[in-house]
């Protein structure tokens, strides 16, 4: 007959693993923001840039995306149609061309919160009708070569408990840095054909980017990179993180090239998954850049690292760095003109 081991020799058995667990995740995370840590690139001067970004241009576009009259700009709302429209007019100003016919791409979705089911204030299930994505692009001026994908999501989380969450890093600054980035791009057109997206719904799940890549198709072969700015002018260490570099390795060669031209510390990492990193967050899928991430496309998602205000009413203009964001526009732009000369 056979004999299973003691209550006393699983127990031990059981903690042993959990030992080794924790052994293994305080080892991974350590290894991970060693290898973070010496990267140390220096910042120079600033990029040596056609066209610097217009500081209070960007500004502008922050304030106007985070005042309290736009209640969060949250998905289907008239904050968020007002957001949009914003957007889709300054497409129209720099002269973008509409995508597949049109700059508006509408869309529906049924949302699910797990909160719904233990807060009686919210509902467990949403449906979105009024959502739409923002899609301008500009023709390359090579035969034959694919496309960019430049995006930032310009929805946030609303109102909720009668305060306004104004999300003027989380993504008024992201949405500026794609303006910011349009307008040099339309001065100086580049070789690859680029989509310019400016996605709804990213707070409800990467709804908007989710749709836009469904809609693709097959279409998506021709998609070279995405490239995604998600919270980009908070910082207290002049660091900006650019994620995706070890799943697409010979992105890091580049990277490395901006960051001679950059004035902020462009930091690789975030991209590494649970079981190589630790508790160093993997962000694959935490913004727009995750459906293209699992459709098999090349990113780079450039972002800060969270702090005390993210989705926070807190998050407001008046906390937010104007002369980092004005350094992460100039460095996001450098990126972009980087990857259309080399690729």
């Amino acid at each position: 007959m056979l004999r299973l081991p003691s209550r006393r020799v699983r127990r031990r058995v059981a903690l042993g693993l959990v030992a080794l667990l924790a052994a293994w995740w305080w080892v991974a995370t350590r290894l991970e923001r060693r290898a973070i840590a010496r990267q140390d690139p220096r910042p120079e001067a600033a990029a040596a840039l056609p066209d610097r970004a217009d500081r209070e241009r960007l500004m502008e576009v922050v304030r106007y995306l985070a005042d309290p009259a736009l209640e969060g700009r949250r998905t289907g709302s008239a904050g968020g149609r007002r957001a949009r429209a914003f957007v889709l007019e300054r497409f129209r100003e720099l002269g973008l061309e509409p995508f597949a016919g049109s700059f508006e791409h509408p869309f529906s979705f049924v949302h699910h919160s797990i909160r719904g089911l233990v807060s009686p204030r919210r509902p467990f299930r949403t449906v979105y009708e009024g959502a739409a994505n923002v899609l301008g692009t500009l023709p390359g001026t090579a035969a034959g070569l694919p496309a960019f994908v430049v995006s930032a999501h310009y929805d946030h989380l609303g109102v909720r408990g009668g305060r306004v969450y104004p999300g003027a890093d989380d993504n008024a600054s992201g949405v500026a840095v794609l303006l910011a980035a349009a307008e040099v791009l339309a001065r100086h057109p580049p070789r690859h054909p680029t989509i310019f997206a400016a996605f709804d719904a990213e707070e409800q799940g990467t709804r908007g980017s989710e749709q836009f890549v469904a809609a693709l198709g097959d279409a998506r072969a021709r998609v070279a990179i995405a490239v995604n700015f998600d919270m980009l002018s908070r910082n207290d260490r002049n660091e900006i993180f650019a994620a995706g570099a070890w799943r697409t390795p010979w992105l890091a060669a580049l990277l490395d090239e901006v960051q001679a031209r950059s004035a902020v510390r462009l930091l690789r990492g975030h991209d590494k998954p649970l079981w190589r990193a630790g508790g160093v967050e993997d962000w694959t899928g935490s913004s727009d850049h995750g459906p293209f991430a699992e459709a098999g496309v090349p990113y780079l998602y450039l972002g800060v690292e969270d702090h005390a205000d993210y989705h926070r009413p807190t998050d407001t203009p008046d906390r937010i760095d104007p002369e980092f964001l004005d350094r992460v526009a100039e460095t996001a732009i450098e990126l972009l003109l980087t990857l259309d000369a080399r690729l």
